[in-house]
């Protein structure tokens, strides 16, 4: 890494999963240089993919977030910002990452995971480090699964969550169960959300993630206002897709004021 910093926190328990994880925590350029400085912050899943290809689910291949975010905010195009990378657990990955249980895949325990990520990592972020608090500084993402429980979590607390990665989300959960949230939840507020989706991921992938799109427009989102929308051309299912798309979600969300 050139001026951003990683730290680990490993063995992170959590009682309400009843499990433990590790946190990587990245400190954008000149963290150190401003101890009165509160800095914005982005909570992203499956971390073990975001920062390291040693310890990524495809060996080698990681969206390499730390080296993205240091030359966006060396370049100013977006604003120094803390980024917290939160493992997943392997096999408990699909039940934390789902709202709803589905015969022979399980899953369902996203509201749980929420409480994991609001009532003790938030907590121990604020406490251990110079983060913001509010929606306007305050973001959620990951990628397929990840995307979901980020919309899902995201959609839910848009008082907590002012900012939505949701990269290759995986809308066809449960027949669709997002689209029916999305359509039936209040709007009090409207997270910024970025929603991308590659062209060669699988058979009607795109279409199902067009149609949540779609719901989101209806729902009063605007194109560029607080709604981005990708379709990555000739883009797979993998770490090696989603990193080309790190720069231009950090600059849709965070951009440089």
């Amino acid at each position: 890494m050139s001026d951003g910093q990683l730290r680990r926190h490993e063995k992170f328990r959590s009682k309400f999963l009843r499990n433990q994880r590790s946190l990587v925590v990245y400190l954008p350029p000149g963290y150190h240089d401003q101890p009165q400085q509160y800095f914005p912050v982005l909570y992203l899943h499956d971390g073990q993919n975001l920062f390291d290809g040693s310890t990524s689910f495809i060996r080698g291949q990681d969206w390499h977030v730390g080296q993205t975010a240091d030359t966006e905010i060396q370049a100013g195009r977006v604003e120094p910002l803390v980024i917290v990378g939160i493992y997943n657990v392997g096999k408990g990955r699909i039940q934390e990452y789902t709202p709803t249980r589905v015969p022979r895949l399980g899953g369902g325990r996203a509201d749980r995971y929420g409480k994991f990520l609001l009532e003790e990592v938030m907590p121990f972020m604020h406490r251990e480090y110079r983060v913001d608090g509010g929606p306007s500084r305050t973001g959620i993402g990951g990628s397929s699964l990840g995307a979901l429980v980020s919309l899902y979590i995201g959609l839910s607390r848009p008082d907590v969550f002012g900012k939505i990665a949701a990269l290759s989300p995986s809308v066809w959960w449960n027949q669709r169960v997002i689209h029916k949230f999305a359509e039936s939840m209040p709007v009090n507020a409207r997270p910024r959300i970025w929603l991308d989706i590659g062209t060669r991921e699988g058979p009607r992938i795109v279409e199902d993630v067009e149609r949540y799109r779609d719901v989101l427009l209806h729902r009063g989102w605007q194109y560029e206002r607080d709604l981005h929308y990708e379709r990555a051309e000739g883009a797979e299912h993998n770490e090696a897709a989603w990193a080309q798309r790190v720069a231009p979600f950090l600059r849709f969300l965070f951009p440089a004021s």
